[in-house]
């Protein structure tokens, strides 16, 4: 990383990545998923920081394809509509703890009942594992929406990372009849490809806390197969059509490699017909969603979020093409 790359980069964000330099963290690639699953847990509670209270938090299992599925609910007072909220992770890592912050805080200033999914993770269970679980969390929420405080056709979907790419999946699912339609999706800097060409994977792909070594071994993990990688439930942006997918919001980081496949993905969904607005956080690096407790744009980011879900939904708003194309922040 040189001084200007340096520059672009938030102060707290800086400070952050050379917290994890010296600290000697390994790269990811070298260590085993339990490893990690272990050290991120370890790292929760400082990226949490202080966590917003809501009324009612619920912890449910539910029959899934595999087993059991673990949700948790977040309840509002008087909740507008339903988020599903898919957490990030490589497919690999991740749970419904490092979503927490993340999902309380939408809870709070949307307001909206959120229900936060804890799927199975590779690569101790591969594609489509991951996918099916969080598209029978869905089944679940239409099926339980009225117990949750909204009605069925209120209930938007979102993640990040792997997460905002299961969303996607989850969409283009539903379109096609495998699942409940949604009124809205929010993804937040989502894979959705696996071509690693695009400028910003050059420009970020080390020294920005996640590295294209890294990404490559996230796919590695899931994919049962190179095939798999072609498969629009893995990397949306390879699907024939996005036209009827519900509208969109995407987040993304200034300073992540994964930036130009989300630039790409709202794009797609705009020339296809899909409303979407994209909201650029330039200085941030990949995962500042879930680290309000030391990135001060989580919170900024949570209240965009909020705002949006809100105009999701909006029974009047639901097709309403008048998002703004692309707003850094």
């Amino acid at each position: 990383m040189d001084d200007a790359d340096v520059a672009q980069l938030d102060p707290q964000a800086r400070a952050f990545i050379e917290e994890v330099e010296a600290a000697g963290v390994p790269p990811l690639q070298t260590m085993s998923p339990a490893e990690i699953r272990m050290l991120q847990a370890a790292f929760v509670p400082r990226l949490s920081g202080q966590l917003e209270a809501v009324e009612r938090v619920e912890d449910r299992e539910i029959s899934g394809p595999g087993g059991t599925i673990a949700l948790r609910t977040y309840v509002p007072h008087a909740p507008q509509g339903i988020l599903l909220w898919v957490h990030g992770g490589g497919w690999t890592i991740g749970s419904i703890e490092t979503a927490d912050a993340a999902c309380r805080a939408l809870a709070r200033r949307t307001p909206c009942s959120v229900v936060s999914v804890g799927y199975r993770l590779a690569p101790e269970h591969k594609f489509p594992a991951a996918f099916e679980d969080v598209r029978a969390a869905a089944r679940w929420v239409a099926a339980n929406a009225e117990a949750l405080g909204a009605d069925a056709t209120r209930i938007a979907i979102g993640g990040d990372s792997s997460g905002g790419a299961l969303a996607a999946a989850a969409t283009l699912d539903a379109r096609d009849g495998g699942g409940p339609r949604f009124c809205y999706q929010v993804l937040v800097y989502p894979v959705s490809d696996n071509d690693m060409t695009r400028p910003s994977y050059r420009e970020f792909g080390a020294g920005y806390l996640i590295t294209i070594d890294e990404i490559r071994w996230y796919l590695k993990n899931y994919l049962r197969s190179p095939e798999d990688a072609e498969n629009p439930l893995v990397c949306p942006l390879r699907a024939a059509s996005l036209r009827g997918l519900p509208p969109a919001l995407v987040v993304l980081a200034g300073c992540d490699p994964l930036r130009d496949d989300g630039e790409a993905y709202a794009a797609r969904l705009r020339a296809e017909g899909v409303p979407v607005q994209v909201l650029r956080y330039d200085g941030m690096i990949h995962g500042f969603f879930t680290m309000p407790g030391v990135l001060d744009r989580a919170g900024v980011a949570y209240d965009a979020v909020a705002r949006s879900l809100r105009h999701g939904f909006s029974r009047t708003a639901r097709e309403d093409s008048a998002f703004e194309p692309g707003v850094a922040v």
